[in-house]
């Protein structure tokens, strides 16, 4: 930084922040559609307020704009993935494997255990898998199909798909948070996920009860669609085999192998839209209007679904909502709220705010039990703040890190903390990477199914429950007693 940059107070660090949370807030009331492009507005519009005030310290604009491209270059990696997810969701369409999903599905699944089975399902996925974000476009989209079709709200749905692949993505070893939290700490990998079952085990039995209860008490039966005419509308339209489920499967492998997420997601998506030509000629005749050269069709209906708006017509009005795809141009919006979201967190970090705040929150540690509080806080404001879940994890592990060592706790404890808090809660707020890619890839709105993420919620209430009750705190010293 300059030589006559002067620390930013307190107040200054917060301002922005406030002043983000309060443009968010009226967004809220003022918008059908925060996420068209007013919240982006907010987070430039803050980052604009926080430029000011770093201008005042003496700060100049070229390190601001390093700190913006640096910020916005850690984002990269998600922002390609979302692309792909948009392109594989739209070939995924066409070839009939959602829509067989969502057939088989219905024939197996009831509304009493859906919910609880969505849950599950997507655990078990992510877990093999170790990601979140692939088990909710896969699994999930199909997933949500038929809970609308049995009479089930999207943020509920939604809430229950999430829950598992955030459980999933936290406990599996192939995760790449659960690999992060882990490092920054100092502590093993595998002391960390056997440490994380104390929080984490509660947590997702008390999810999955909840989703439980509302399966057996809740009052679906009036909503459920004619099931029989919904398997008959996607029977009429496409040619649905278990072959289709190959594709799945082999993505599912490959992340499995440890095969990159962009790889695997490329993959998918070329399967996609082989699948497409060999089993759902009609689909690709009907999208691309060509009739007479099959080998053209194909090439034009396939790169329609990766990059474009790709709707399927049936007799069922119900269907034909489930069956589109916005592809790769769907995604964006989110894209930009992404980049505008980065865009703050660089001049909040560059101008040394985030770090004004951190260290005003470690003075007031008195306890155990509110380290473990600061430190959820912290995640919390870093997931916030810089929109972004890894940055939720390094910066706050590395900040805490020396502060348990000084109270005698063992890595282990910091290291599930940052996963009970950061890793999860990442998915609660719209404009943080994690939030933003979950609403658009399942068409449902971060707070309309934020109320319905019980796993996410109770996480960081589980984390300061053991930490302010002394639950099963390891210590580098334990005690006579």
């Amino acid at each position: 930084m300059e030589n006559n940059f002067k620390t930013p107070s307190l107040l200054e660090s917060l301002f922005p922040v406030i002043f983000l949370i309060g443009l968010l807030t009226l967004n809220v009331f003022t918008f059908d559609d925060a996420l068209a492009g007013s919240n982006q507005f907010a987070l430039l519009f803050a980052a604009a307020v926080a430029v000011i005030f770093n201008f005042k310290n003496g700060l100049k604009w070229d390190t601001l704009l390093d700190g913006i491209v640096k910020s916005i270059s850690s984002a990269m990696p998600a922002v390609l993935i979302l692309l792909f997810i948009g392109a594989l969701s739209g070939t995924w369409l066409i070839s009939g494997i959602v829509p067989a999903m969502i057939y088989y599905g219905l024939k197996i699944l009831s509304p009493s255990i859906f919910l609880f089975a969505a849950c599950a399902v997507c655990s078990f996925v992510s877990l093999a898998s170790g990601s979140s974000w692939s088990t909710i476009a896969t699994v999930g989209i199909a997933l949500l199909g038929i809970g609308k079709t049995l009479g089930f709200s999207d943020g509920m749905i939604a809430g229950a798909i999430i829950s598992g692949a955030y459980f999933g993505d936290k406990m599996s070893p192939l995760s790449d948070t659960t690999n992060l939290a882990p490092a920054m700490a100092g502590t093993k990998l595998f002391t960390h996920i056997r440490y994380m079952v104390l929080t984490t085990g509660p947590s997702i039995l008390i999810t999955l009860l909840i989703f439980l209860i509302i399966g057996f008490t809740g009052n679906t039966e009036a909503e459920v669609q004619d099931i029989d005419s919904v398997l008959i509308a996607i029977d009429s339209v496409f040619e649905i085999n278990l072959w289709l489920f190959l594709v799945p499967l082999t993505v599912v492998v490959l992340i499995i192998k440890k095969v990159a997420a962009l790889p695997a997601l490329f993959i998918g998506t070329v399967l996609g839209g082989v699948f497409a030509i060999i089993f759902q000629p009609n689909i690709i005749e009907n999208i691309s209007q060509v009739t007479d050269n099959y080998s053209l069709s194909s090439y034009i209906t396939v790169l329609m679904a990766m990059y474009g708006d790709i709707n399927i017509v049936t007799d069922n009005e119900m269907v034909s909502g489930l069956l589109s795809s916005g592809g790769m141009s769907g995604m964006l919006n989110t894209i930009w709220l992404v980049l505008c979201a980065m865009s703050f967190g660089g001049v909040m970090e560059a101008g040394g705010m985030l770090q004004r705040i951190s260290d005003s929150i470690i003075k007031r540690v008195k306890s155990t039990g509110s380290l473990i509080g600061s430190t959820v806080g912290t995640c919390l404001f870093f997931n916030v703040t810089t929109s972004d879940q890894y940055i939720a994890i390094v910066v706050p592990g590395r900040m805490f890190a020396s502060s348990y060592r000084k109270w005698g706790l063992k890595p282990e404890n910091l290291s599930r903390t940052l996963e009970d808090s950061a890793t999860v809660t990442s998915v609660l707020i719209p404009w943080n990477t994690c939030g933003a890619t979950q609403a658009a890839v399942l068409g449902v709105a971060t707070m309309t199914y934020l109320p319905f993420c019980f796993f996410n919620i109770i996480s960081p209430f589980m984390s300061l429950l053991f930490g302010y009750l002394n639950i099963k705190i390891a210590r580098l010293v334990e005690s006579e007693d």
